[in-house]
């Protein structure tokens, strides 16, 4: 005789079973649930350039908070209100923003959108977080979206693991594609030194003082092979390369800037130039700028102006910043390299500008002009200020490539050549 399942199995086991069985069903419903809601909604943040108030150190910048890694972090000056803020490229559609808070959180704070970076318009306010994850649904569209910071838990500032904003579609992508050719690496400060492994190698002190972003190990003595294997706080992180400026001083005070984005960009020359753009050689040095300058003359390329305060007109020295403005820096790096040498005597020669949108026949290879954008927390009247060259027009920056070149390789591809605008992650 056949003995059914149900007369083999006593009552308390079917029981068992049966809660099991209903468990195991609600775990799955759960799972497809999230699944589903998850990918109905599209990450528009991640790898996006950001700006912060302040950050507490050169380990914590504002790309943390938007690199999709939950062990780097964002952590502002030990005080309130702070800010951060994700520009998504072009105006988005936003229907949720996910926090992942450090133990250093805010307890009252907005989510605000902007069009333009400088008119805001709230979409949600939370007066009572107790931190940890949290999940916000909103209504907003923009290009820019801010979390703004105006009481805190602790002593500390303000701290996020991940601020994510999402929108409406089929997930992971950052919105229409725009045409604009152009990949970046957010670099935080480092540290400072007086070396300069360009001009000044193996001649520790031998250079005014310097500050450093990207690679954490930079001093006189550093090498290709240096960079190579050491850690870089850039987002990517992939980026291995080494950046640095002259340090600026207020009243004798050294003040580092809190947003340090490094643009790679196909601008500046014809569109069948851009298409036949070469990856920056892996080991090229370059100096821009004059650091002996004597005045604002031609051999000075860094630009000054205020962010968010576009009435001032940009200067070759230092500019006067409303208050509530921040002092920026822009310096365009040449993007004609000579095909044969990472270098020159001069750290110059080997590269050069385009000339009627492009490359000059003694340097024909164009390569991605590296944009250097520098915002420091500071303004108003400029007495004060001085860089450790000199004054504003002997600002000059050095850059040492140290990009992977299948990186390098990928990003020229897929974002310059096709005049594309990628984000950190080297994906549009």
């Amino acid at each position: 005789m056949t003995m059914s399942f149900r007369a083999r199995v006593p009552g308390r086991t079917r029981l068992r079973l049966a809660t099991l069985i209903a468990a195991i069903t609600a775990m799955l419903a759960t799972s497809l649930f999230v699944t589903a809601e998850q990918a109905a909604a599209a990450v528009l943040s991640q790898g996006r350039p950001t700006l912060a108030s302040s950050v507490e150190n050169g380990g914590t910048p504002a790309g943390a908070a938007v690199d999709g890694n939950p062990g780097t972090r964002w952590s502002s000056a030990f005080s309130v209100p702070q800010w951060i803020r994700v520009d998504l490229g072009s105006a988005q559609a936003i229907n949720q923003i996910v926090l992942n808070w450090e133990a250093a959180y805010a307890t009252a704070f907005t989510i605000q959108t902007s069009p333009d970076g400088n008119t805001w318009t709230t979409i949600h306010t939370v007066t009572n977080s107790t931190g940890g994850n949290q999940t916000y649904n909103v209504n907003g569209n923009g290009r820019y979206v801010r979390l703004h910071a105006t009481a805190k838990a602790t002593p500390y500032g303000v701290s996020l693991w991940e601020f994510q904003v999402n929108g409406p579609g089929g997930g992971g992508g950052g919105g229409p594609i725009v045409r604009v050719a152009e990949f970046l690496a957010d670099c935080p400060f480092s540290h400072r030194l007086p070396d300069d492994p360009i001009v000044a190698p193996n001649l520790p002190g031998g250079s005014h003082m310097h500050s450093f972003f990207g690679s954490t190990v930079t001093n006189a003595f550093t090498t290709l092979t240096d960079l190579q294997n050491a850690p870089s706080n850039c987002n990517p992180s992939i980026d291995l390369s080494s950046y640095w400026v002259p340090t600026l001083y207020v009243n004798d005070v050294p003040v580092e800037p809190t947003g340090t984005t490094f643009y790679y960009l196909g601008e500046g020359v014809r569109d069948d130039v851009i298409a036949r753009t070469q990856p920056i050689p892996l080991g090229l040095r370059i100096v821009a700028g004059n650091a002996k300058a004597t005045a604002p003359d031609a051999s000075s390329t860094a630009r000054w102006s205020c962010l968010h305060a576009g009435q001032v007109p940009p200067s070759k020295d230092f500019v006067t910043c409303p208050a509530g403005t921040m002092l920026e820096s822009y310096l365009d790096f040449p993007q004609c390299w000579n095909g044969t040498t990472l270098d020159s005597p001069d750290h110059k020669s080997h590269m050069a500008y385009p000339v009627n949108g492009d490359c000059p026949a003694t340097h024909p290879v164009p390569v991605p002009k590296l944009r250097q954008v520098l915002r420091y927390p500071v303004n108003g009247n400029p007495a004060g200020f001085r860089l450790a060259s000199g004054p504003g027009y002997t600002m000059h920056g050095d850059f040492f490539n140290a990009w992977p070149v299948a990186e390098m390789e990928r990003r020229v591809r897929d974002c310059i050549r096709p005049i594309i605008k990628c984000g950190a992650n080297g994906t549009p």
